[in-house]
Protein backbone atom coordinates (compact mmCIF):
# COMPACT_ATOMS: atom_id res chain seq x y z
CA UNK A 1 0.00 0.00 0.00
CA UNK A 2 1.55 3.44 -0.75
CA UNK A 3 1.10 5.28 2.61
CA UNK A 4 2.69 8.43 0.73
CA UNK A 5 0.42 11.41 1.24
CA UNK A 6 -0.83 13.00 -2.17
CA UNK A 7 0.98 16.35 -2.52
CA UNK A 8 0.22 18.84 -5.60
CA UNK A 9 1.81 21.80 -6.36
CA UNK A 10 2.63 24.69 -8.47
CA UNK A 11 5.56 27.08 -9.33
CA UNK A 12 5.13 30.85 -8.69
CA UNK A 13 7.36 33.32 -10.21
CA UNK A 14 7.98 37.10 -11.69
CA UNK A 15 5.25 38.73 -9.75
CA UNK A 16 7.01 40.04 -6.09
CA UNK A 17 3.41 42.68 -5.25
CA UNK A 18 2.82 41.27 -1.88
CA UNK A 19 -0.57 42.24 -2.38
CA UNK A 20 -1.50 40.29 -5.92
CA UNK A 21 0.91 36.92 -4.27
CA UNK A 22 -1.30 37.14 -1.33
CA UNK A 23 -4.25 36.82 -3.47
CA UNK A 24 -2.71 34.11 -5.78
CA UNK A 25 -1.53 31.89 -2.74
CA UNK A 26 -5.35 31.99 -1.51
CA UNK A 27 -6.48 30.88 -4.83
CA UNK A 28 -3.90 28.36 -4.75
CA UNK A 29 -4.67 27.05 -1.29
CA UNK A 30 -8.68 26.71 -2.46
CA UNK A 31 -7.58 24.56 -5.27
CA UNK A 32 -6.31 21.78 -2.70
CA UNK A 33 -2.79 22.55 -3.53
CA UNK A 34 0.04 21.68 -1.28
CA UNK A 35 3.27 23.03 -2.47
CA UNK A 36 4.65 26.64 -3.78
CA UNK A 37 7.53 26.37 -5.35
CA UNK A 38 8.93 30.41 -5.50
CA UNK A 39 11.64 31.07 -7.27
CA UNK A 40 14.62 33.16 -6.08
CA UNK A 41 16.92 34.76 -8.59
CA UNK A 42 20.09 36.57 -8.24
CA UNK A 43 18.24 39.61 -8.95
CA UNK A 44 15.51 38.46 -5.93
CA UNK A 45 18.75 38.28 -3.46
CA UNK A 46 19.78 42.47 -4.54
CA UNK A 47 16.51 43.70 -4.37
CA UNK A 48 13.84 41.58 -3.02
CA UNK A 49 15.10 39.38 -0.16
CA UNK A 50 12.69 41.24 2.70
CA UNK A 51 9.50 41.21 -0.05
CA UNK A 52 10.86 36.70 -0.64
CA UNK A 53 10.95 36.88 3.31
CA UNK A 54 7.21 38.30 3.47
CA UNK A 55 5.92 36.12 0.35
CA UNK A 56 7.00 32.63 2.20
CA UNK A 57 5.02 33.92 5.30
CA UNK A 58 2.15 35.07 3.00
CA UNK A 59 2.36 31.22 1.57
CA UNK A 60 3.07 29.28 4.95
CA UNK A 61 0.05 30.87 6.12
CA UNK A 62 -2.45 29.50 3.52
CA UNK A 63 -1.21 25.87 4.93
CA UNK A 64 1.05 25.85 2.12
CA UNK A 65 4.71 24.41 1.67
CA UNK A 66 7.33 26.25 0.54
CA UNK A 67 10.58 24.78 -1.96
CA UNK A 68 12.68 27.49 -2.85
CA UNK A 69 14.19 26.87 -6.59
CA UNK A 70 17.59 28.11 -7.96
CA UNK A 71 16.72 29.52 -10.60
CA UNK A 72 18.95 30.77 -13.19
CA UNK A 73 21.34 31.87 -10.90
CA UNK A 74 24.36 30.47 -12.47
CA UNK A 75 22.64 30.26 -15.76
CA UNK A 76 20.70 26.87 -17.15
CA UNK A 77 17.65 26.62 -16.46
CA UNK A 78 17.19 29.86 -16.95
CA UNK A 79 18.46 32.08 -19.90
CA UNK A 80 20.60 34.54 -17.87
CA UNK A 81 23.05 34.85 -15.39
CA UNK A 82 23.09 38.09 -13.73
CA UNK A 83 26.32 36.81 -11.42
CA UNK A 84 28.53 36.69 -14.60
CA UNK A 85 28.23 41.02 -14.71
CA UNK A 86 30.29 40.89 -11.53
CA UNK A 87 32.61 37.64 -12.07
CA UNK A 88 33.17 37.43 -15.98
CA UNK A 89 36.02 35.23 -15.49
CA UNK A 90 33.96 32.16 -14.15
CA UNK A 91 32.38 32.05 -17.84
CA UNK A 92 31.95 28.17 -18.99
CA UNK A 93 33.83 27.95 -22.36
CA UNK A 94 33.81 24.84 -25.10
CA UNK A 95 36.34 23.33 -26.86
CA UNK A 96 36.18 25.50 -29.73
CA UNK A 97 37.02 28.13 -27.46
CA UNK A 98 33.96 29.98 -27.96
CA UNK A 99 32.64 31.13 -24.69
CA UNK A 100 29.09 30.33 -23.23
CA UNK A 101 26.92 33.43 -23.34
CA UNK A 102 25.27 32.85 -19.53
CA UNK A 103 26.64 29.44 -17.90
CA UNK A 104 28.93 29.86 -15.46
CA UNK A 105 31.61 26.78 -14.61
CA UNK A 106 30.78 24.97 -11.72
CA UNK A 107 34.38 24.67 -10.37
CA UNK A 108 34.64 28.58 -10.43
CA UNK A 109 35.71 29.17 -6.47
CA UNK A 110 33.60 32.92 -6.94
CA UNK A 111 30.70 31.13 -7.53
CA UNK A 112 30.70 28.38 -4.97
CA UNK A 113 31.38 31.46 -2.40
CA UNK A 114 27.99 33.02 -4.20
CA UNK A 115 25.93 29.66 -3.96
CA UNK A 116 26.89 29.88 -0.76
CA UNK A 117 25.53 33.13 0.32
CA UNK A 118 22.61 32.37 -2.06
CA UNK A 119 21.85 29.21 0.60
CA UNK A 120 22.63 31.24 3.66
CA UNK A 121 20.13 33.93 2.59
CA UNK A 122 17.68 31.67 1.69
CA UNK A 123 17.92 30.16 5.78
CA UNK A 124 17.57 33.80 6.82
CA UNK A 125 14.46 34.51 4.58
CA UNK A 126 12.45 31.34 6.27
CA UNK A 127 13.40 29.07 3.54
CA UNK A 128 12.82 25.17 4.27
CA UNK A 129 13.51 23.66 1.13
CA UNK A 130 16.04 24.21 -1.64
CA UNK A 131 14.82 22.95 -5.19
CA UNK A 132 17.92 22.28 -7.06
CA UNK A 133 16.31 22.81 -10.61
CA UNK A 134 18.00 20.76 -14.01
CA UNK A 135 21.76 20.03 -13.03
CA UNK A 136 23.42 20.22 -16.19
CA UNK A 137 26.73 21.60 -18.15
CA UNK A 138 26.03 22.22 -21.65
CA UNK A 139 27.18 20.72 -24.37
CA UNK A 140 26.82 21.69 -28.28
CA UNK A 141 27.75 19.43 -31.25
CA UNK A 142 30.99 20.15 -33.89
CA UNK A 143 29.44 21.69 -36.68
CA UNK A 144 28.78 18.53 -39.65
CA UNK A 145 29.62 15.95 -37.36
CA UNK A 146 28.15 13.54 -34.08
CA UNK A 147 30.89 14.92 -31.71
CA UNK A 148 30.40 17.11 -29.12
CA UNK A 149 32.84 20.21 -27.89
CA UNK A 150 34.71 19.64 -24.47
CA UNK A 151 33.22 21.17 -21.85
CA UNK A 152 33.99 23.39 -19.76
CA UNK A 153 37.49 24.06 -20.96
CA UNK A 154 38.01 27.23 -18.51
CA UNK A 155 41.36 27.75 -17.56
CA UNK A 156 40.25 26.33 -14.38
CA UNK A 157 39.02 23.08 -15.87
CA UNK A 158 41.48 22.79 -17.71
CA UNK A 159 44.49 22.73 -15.27
CA UNK A 160 41.90 20.57 -12.98
CA UNK A 161 41.68 17.91 -16.17
CA UNK A 162 45.46 18.14 -17.20
CA UNK A 163 46.74 17.38 -12.77
CA UNK A 164 44.37 14.60 -13.23
CA UNK A 165 44.48 12.82 -16.33
CA UNK A 166 48.11 13.91 -17.53
CA UNK A 167 47.02 15.47 -20.76
CA UNK A 168 45.83 18.92 -22.02
CA UNK A 169 41.91 18.59 -22.20
CA UNK A 170 40.82 17.28 -26.12
CA UNK A 171 38.88 20.33 -28.52
CA UNK A 172 36.30 16.90 -28.74
CA UNK A 173 34.59 15.40 -25.73
CA UNK A 174 36.14 11.70 -25.27
CA UNK A 175 35.30 9.07 -22.50
CA UNK A 176 37.96 11.17 -19.98
CA UNK A 177 36.46 14.81 -20.86
CA UNK A 178 32.98 12.92 -19.55
CA UNK A 179 34.31 11.09 -16.39
CA UNK A 180 35.43 14.58 -15.85
CA UNK A 181 31.97 16.31 -16.66
CA UNK A 182 30.34 14.09 -14.47
CA UNK A 183 32.90 14.08 -11.58
CA UNK A 184 32.28 17.90 -11.25
CA UNK A 185 28.71 18.32 -11.21
CA UNK A 186 28.59 15.49 -8.12
CA UNK A 187 30.96 16.76 -6.08
CA UNK A 188 29.14 20.38 -7.28
CA UNK A 189 26.11 19.10 -5.84
CA UNK A 190 27.89 16.81 -2.78
CA UNK A 191 29.01 20.48 -1.63
CA UNK A 192 25.92 22.72 -2.27
CA UNK A 193 23.31 20.23 -0.72
CA UNK A 194 25.44 19.01 2.13
CA UNK A 195 26.22 23.00 3.06
CA UNK A 196 22.13 23.63 2.45
CA UNK A 197 21.73 20.47 5.16
CA UNK A 198 24.49 22.74 7.34
CA UNK A 199 21.72 25.63 7.18
CA UNK A 200 18.95 22.86 8.41
CA UNK A 201 17.43 23.18 4.81
CA UNK A 202 16.47 20.12 2.86
CA UNK A 203 17.16 19.18 -0.71
CA UNK A 204 15.08 18.41 -3.72
CA UNK A 205 16.37 17.79 -6.64
CA UNK A 206 14.60 17.42 -10.73
CA UNK A 207 16.68 16.09 -13.44
CA UNK A 208 15.56 16.05 -16.77
CA UNK A 209 13.68 13.12 -18.36
CA UNK A 210 16.78 12.46 -21.09
CA UNK A 211 19.35 11.81 -17.58
CA UNK A 212 16.97 9.37 -16.23
CA UNK A 213 18.68 6.87 -19.07
CA UNK A 214 15.76 4.26 -21.22
CA UNK A 215 13.66 7.56 -22.16
CA UNK A 216 15.26 7.18 -25.99
CA UNK A 217 18.21 5.39 -27.63
CA UNK A 218 21.43 6.91 -27.08
CA UNK A 219 24.59 7.10 -29.77
CA UNK A 220 27.81 5.73 -27.78
CA UNK A 221 28.86 9.88 -27.78
CA UNK A 222 25.18 11.02 -26.88
CA UNK A 223 25.98 8.94 -23.85
CA UNK A 224 29.31 10.60 -23.58
CA UNK A 225 26.98 13.38 -22.00
CA UNK A 226 25.37 11.52 -19.59
CA UNK A 227 25.85 12.18 -15.65
CA UNK A 228 25.81 9.75 -13.26
CA UNK A 229 22.86 10.24 -11.43
CA UNK A 230 22.70 7.66 -9.09
CA UNK A 231 25.98 8.95 -7.45
CA UNK A 232 23.59 12.37 -6.50
CA UNK A 233 20.80 9.99 -5.48
CA UNK A 234 22.92 8.48 -2.92
CA UNK A 235 24.21 11.90 -1.66
CA UNK A 236 23.35 11.59 2.42
CA UNK A 237 22.45 15.44 2.15
CA UNK A 238 19.64 14.81 -0.33
CA UNK A 239 16.00 14.17 0.24
CA UNK A 240 13.97 14.39 -2.46
CA UNK A 241 14.39 13.61 -6.68
CA UNK A 242 12.38 14.44 -9.50
CA UNK A 243 11.65 14.93 -13.10
CA UNK A 244 9.94 16.96 -15.48
CA UNK A 245 8.57 15.21 -18.31
CA UNK A 246 7.57 18.21 -20.57
CA UNK A 247 5.86 16.75 -23.74
CA UNK A 248 4.62 19.88 -25.88
CA UNK A 249 6.81 20.12 -28.75
CA UNK A 250 7.72 16.57 -28.61
CA UNK A 251 5.80 13.57 -30.78
CA UNK A 252 4.92 11.54 -28.18
CA UNK A 253 1.60 10.90 -26.09
CA UNK A 254 1.46 12.74 -23.23
CA UNK A 255 -0.07 10.31 -20.84
CA UNK A 256 2.53 7.74 -22.13
CA UNK A 257 5.52 9.80 -21.69
CA UNK A 258 4.93 11.31 -17.97
CA UNK A 259 3.82 7.12 -17.16
CA UNK A 260 7.23 6.01 -18.11
CA UNK A 261 9.37 8.81 -17.49
CA UNK A 262 7.80 8.94 -13.71
CA UNK A 263 8.11 5.10 -13.35
CA UNK A 264 12.19 5.40 -14.01
CA UNK A 265 12.17 7.93 -11.87
CA UNK A 266 10.53 6.49 -8.62
CA UNK A 267 12.52 3.22 -9.50
CA UNK A 268 15.66 5.61 -8.63
CA UNK A 269 13.86 7.46 -6.03
CA UNK A 270 13.50 3.80 -3.93
CA UNK A 271 16.39 2.46 -4.93
CA UNK A 272 18.10 4.94 -2.84
CA UNK A 273 15.00 5.79 0.00
CA UNK A 274 14.10 9.08 -1.60
CA UNK A 275 11.22 10.83 -1.44
CA UNK A 276 10.17 12.20 -5.33
CA UNK A 277 8.83 14.89 -7.20
CA UNK A 278 7.03 14.56 -10.85
CA UNK A 279 6.82 18.21 -13.17
CA UNK A 280 3.73 18.65 -15.57
CA UNK A 281 4.04 20.97 -18.21
CA UNK A 282 1.55 23.94 -17.74
CA UNK A 283 3.22 25.96 -19.99
CA UNK A 284 3.58 26.84 -23.62
CA UNK A 285 0.09 24.35 -24.18
CA UNK A 286 -1.13 25.05 -28.18
CA UNK A 287 -4.63 26.13 -28.51
CA UNK A 288 -6.84 23.72 -28.25
CA UNK A 289 -4.28 21.19 -26.33
CA UNK A 290 -4.74 22.11 -22.86
CA UNK A 291 -6.49 18.73 -21.88
CA UNK A 292 -3.28 16.78 -22.33
CA UNK A 293 -2.61 18.56 -19.12
CA UNK A 294 -5.10 16.24 -17.52
CA UNK A 295 -4.10 13.22 -19.41
CA UNK A 296 -0.63 13.85 -18.46
CA UNK A 297 -1.00 14.16 -14.74
CA UNK A 298 -3.08 10.68 -15.01
CA UNK A 299 0.12 9.06 -16.49
CA UNK A 300 1.92 10.59 -13.61
CA UNK A 301 -0.42 9.59 -11.13
CA UNK A 302 -0.61 5.87 -11.93
CA UNK A 303 2.86 5.38 -11.93
CA UNK A 304 2.93 5.53 -8.72
CA UNK A 305 3.65 9.25 -8.39
CA UNK A 306 2.33 11.05 -4.99
CA UNK A 307 3.99 14.36 -5.10
CA UNK A 308 3.16 16.24 -8.73
CA UNK A 309 3.62 19.54 -9.49
CA UNK A 310 2.80 21.96 -12.20
CA UNK A 311 5.30 24.51 -13.89
CA UNK A 312 3.32 27.31 -13.47
CA UNK A 313 1.01 29.34 -11.87
CA UNK A 314 -1.49 30.65 -14.27
CA UNK A 315 -0.17 28.57 -17.30
CA UNK A 316 3.12 30.88 -17.38
CA UNK A 317 0.74 33.84 -17.84
CA UNK A 318 3.96 36.22 -16.63
CA UNK A 319 6.68 34.70 -19.30
CA UNK A 320 7.18 35.21 -22.77
CA UNK A 321 6.78 30.71 -22.98
CA UNK A 322 3.10 31.30 -22.08
CA UNK A 323 0.42 28.83 -23.15
CA UNK A 324 -1.69 30.09 -26.27
CA UNK A 325 -5.03 30.60 -23.65
CA UNK A 326 -3.27 30.49 -19.82
CA UNK A 327 -6.63 30.46 -18.12
CA UNK A 328 -7.45 27.21 -19.86
CA UNK A 329 -4.29 25.81 -19.08
CA UNK A 330 -4.82 26.79 -15.55
CA UNK A 331 -8.45 25.31 -15.31
CA UNK A 332 -6.89 22.21 -16.89
CA UNK A 333 -3.86 22.19 -14.20
CA UNK A 334 -6.71 22.60 -11.56
CA UNK A 335 -9.14 20.18 -12.74
CA UNK A 336 -5.82 17.52 -13.37
CA UNK A 337 -4.96 18.02 -9.47
CA UNK A 338 -8.59 18.05 -8.22
CA UNK A 339 -9.28 14.28 -10.59
CA UNK A 340 -6.27 12.93 -9.24
CA UNK A 341 -6.87 14.24 -5.34
CA UNK A 342 -10.17 12.51 -5.99
CA UNK A 343 -8.67 9.13 -7.30
CA UNK A 344 -6.58 9.32 -4.65
CA UNK A 345 -9.70 9.69 -1.64
CA UNK A 346 -11.41 6.94 -3.75
CA UNK A 347 -8.14 4.20 -3.50
CA UNK A 348 -7.57 5.05 0.22
CA UNK A 349 -11.42 4.60 0.83
CA UNK A 350 -11.85 1.31 -1.34
CA UNK A 351 -8.25 -0.13 0.82
CA UNK A 352 -10.34 0.76 3.97
CA UNK A 353 -13.16 -1.17 2.53
CA UNK A 354 -11.40 -3.70 2.18
CA UNK A 355 -9.21 -3.66 4.80
CA UNK A 356 -11.83 -3.02 8.04
CA UNK A 357 -15.79 -3.82 6.57
CA UNK A 358 -16.80 -7.41 7.82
Amino acid sequence: MNKKRLQTGVAYHSNRILTHVVTDMKEIARSGMDIVVHMYTHNDMERHSKVMADIIKATESEGLEVWVDNWGIGGAPGDKCHFLAYHPEAHSYYGDGIMHPYQICLNSPAYRDFVKEWIEKVAAMGGKTVFWDEPLIPSVLVPGTDDYYSCCTCPTCRKKFENRFGKKMPVVMDADVSKFRNDVIVEFHNFITEYASSMGLKNVICFMPYQLGGMTKQTEKEKLLNFDLDSICAMPYVDNVGTDPYWYGKDVNPYEYNYNATKLCLERAEKFGKDHNIWIQGYNAPLGREEEIIEATEGAYDAGARTILSWSFHGGESNDYRSDRPERSWLCTKEAFRRIKDMERDRILEENRRRYRK
